[in-house]
């Protein structure tokens, strides 16, 4: 079986948990392929996973990492499983200690995959020209830079003109992401299986301007309601930013093959939102 991982240095136990994986490995029949950014932590030498035929990839981090390893990894169809080294992890589903049961079984086919919908955006600039941007599981995001003001920003959805909004910024979700930068702008939390996408204010300046959820087959179009709106940028999954030339819009819509998340155990999608959001009320809570 061959396994990819990727992995985020600033968490200092990663070196530890690839000599651990790099021991674990071998009895499981389990071959090791790595992002190049992770060779000064293994053990031993292990090959690039870029043009490896991978079976299965680990991602060693938070939320973020495996965002990453999504980008990676697009049109791969390859699942992903994510070990979680940071605090709340909402998308990683594996905790550090339970790396070797994990690999069992992952070994053992006893998982289930999820598929999630991914966007794809593209920026049309004033000339017709058209610029892809990465793979986004989360989010794609068009707000201001630099200094933080508002924006006014004009929006079409399914070739409908919905309007210009005066916000900070506009999120257009997926369900994925939807628990993510969304639910902190005020969107609605929308369950994976829903084929819906959301488009969401950042902190919008009339009080007549709520979250929309429409299908996912409806494409998405944003753009400054003034052509030379200067510093106006377009975020994916809030790690990879593009700046928005004058005169150009940002065309979004769903990705033609959805990303795949491993999921092992019995832990639904709600149990996820008690343990990491604290749904509910607090009667199952520890006293401080």
């Amino acid at each position: 079986m061959n396994i990819g991982v990727c992995g985020n240095h600033r968490y200092g136990e990663l070196r530890g948990l690839l000599e651990q994986l790099v021991a674990l490995a071998p009895a499981r029949g389990i071959e090791l392929f790595s992002e190049s950014l992770l060779a000064d932590l293994w053990p031993i030498p292990v090959p690039d996973l870029d043009a490896a035929p991978l079976d299965l990839l680990l991602t060693f981090g938070g939320d973020g990492t495996l965002l990453r390893g999504a980008r990676m990894l697009e049109d791969r169809g390859v699942p992903i499983l994510g070990i979680n080294l940071g605090k709340v992890g909402y998308l990683t589903s594996v905790s550090r200690d339970a790396l070797a049961e994990s690999l069992d079984a992952i070994v053992a086919g006893q998982y289930v995959t999820e598929p999630r919908q991914a966007l794809k955006a593209v920026i049309q600039d004033a000339d017709g020209h058209f610029t892809p941007l990465d793979l986004a599981l989360n989010d794609v995001v068009v707000h201001k830079g630099g200094v933080a003001r508002v924006i006014r920003l004009d929006v079409e959805v399914h070739g409908d003109d919905v309007g210009p909004y005066s916000a900070d910024g506009l999120i257009v979700a997926t369900p994925t992401g939807s628990t993510a930068y969304s639910l902190s702008a005020g969107g609605p939390i929308v369950a994976p299986g829903v084929k819906a996408l959301i488009l969401t204010p950042i902190c919008a300046h009339t009080l007549a301007v709520r979250p929309l959820v429409f299908p996912s087959s409806w494409d998405v179009v944003i753009q400054p309601v003034d052509p030379a709106e200067e510093e106006v940028i377009v975020s994916v999954d809030g790690q990879v930013v593009t700046g928005l030339a004058a005169g150009s819009r940002v065309q979004i819509r769903v990705a033609e093959s959805p990303v795949m998340l491993v999921r092992i155990g019995p832990e639904g999608y709600f149990q996820r939102m008690r343990q990491k959001l604290h749904w509910g009320d607090l009667t199952d809570r520890s006293p401080i």
